[in-house]
């Protein structure tokens, strides 16, 4: 790091592009986490059946911009769907339940995907969107300094949808609702709240939060369905912001992204490589044992 201090700061740079979208994914968790209690094993196969839907109808002939718009609008109808067909008959059931119930969403739609748009690899339509392409260089500590326009393009897309829905759940009636009902499914409905209609706009946000993820991942890379085995790391960025705190999704994924790309770079030579796909892990598994609440989650005390 001393000897060579400008790839120090790249792979800082790196680590914090990660860990924003990271956050990003982990977000989409964390909404449906405060509204429902339960942990959402589908959100990584939303944000790749919404990259997927995205291309697919672009691929039709609808215009870029349309066929975002066109998706929003199927993430709506899934939302739609989920509250109706999955979560209202299953109201009053234990969290395991319904958390086993996410494990079914998540192989339909997988196995709907896959009938639908293939398993093979489609691109994402990147210059289509308007998200710059290239790179731009800097001198910095003596050396060189690359950062690819769609990272940034990416960290600032993410940081915006995540302060926008920071500022939603805070100053809005419909995020005081989610709020009130996050805090106690009683107590909302005796104010008057319909657990329904909250249900439905949260899968909702989760589903925009996963077609925005979506998007920029796959602008990175492509889009496939090994995309929802990044969106899995959001659960060690969960355990360590813990599950209910929007800061913590932000600060866990900036932890676990800059984490990975440091242990990958300097430490994965020396036990040969592949930390990257492992080290996130094992720092949540130190959270849990040490503090398995996370860094902003609320300690519970039951009374026996």
């Amino acid at each position: 790091m001393a000897d060579m201090p400008d790839l120090f700061v790249q792979t800082i740079w790196e680590g914090l592009v990660s860990g924003v979208l990271y956050a990003l994914i982990a977000l989409g968790f964390v909404l449906i986490f405060k509204a429902s209690g339960v942990f959402n094993f589908a959100q990584g196969i939303m944000v790749v059946f919404a990259a997927l839907t995205l291309v697919g109808l672009y691929e039709k002939g609808v215009p870029a911009f349309l066929a975002v718009i066109l998706t929003l609008g199927v993430m709506f109808v899934l939302a739609f769907t989920i509250e109706r067909v999955v979560l209202r008959p299953l109201v009053n059931q234990p969290d395991i339940i319904l958390f086993m119930a996410t494990f079914g969403i998540t192989y339909f739609l997988i196995g709907f995907g896959e009938s639908l748009f293939g398993g093979n690899p489609k691109q994402m339509i990147t210059e289509q969107l308007w998200l710059p392409r290239g790179a731009l260089e800097f001198e910095v500590l003596g050396g060189r300094l690359m950062l690819q326009k769609i990272d940034i393009a990416a960290a600032v897309i993410a940081s915006l949808m995540i302060a926008a829905l920071a500022l939603f759940f805070q100053y809005t009636r419909i995020g005081r609702a989610l709020r009130a009902v996050a805090d106690s499914h009683k107590a909302a409905l005796s104010v008057g709240i319909s657990l329904n209609q909250i249900w439905v706009i949260v899968w909702f946000a989760a589903g925009n939060v996963a077609l925005i993820t979506g998007i920029m991942w796959g602008a990175r890379s492509d889009v496939s369905f090994a995309l929802e085995i990044v969106a899995l790391k959001a659960l060690p960025v969960l355990i360590l912001g813990g599950f209910t705190s929007i800061p913590g999704a932000i600060v866990g994924g900036l932890i676990i992204g800059i984490g990975e790309k440091l242990g990958e770079f300097y430490w994965g030579p020396l036990i040969g490589g592949g930390i990257e796909s492992w080290l996130a892990y094992f720092i949540a598994l130190g959270f849990l044992l040490f503090r398995p609440q996370g860094l902003f989650g609320d300690k519970i005390i039951e009374r026996i």
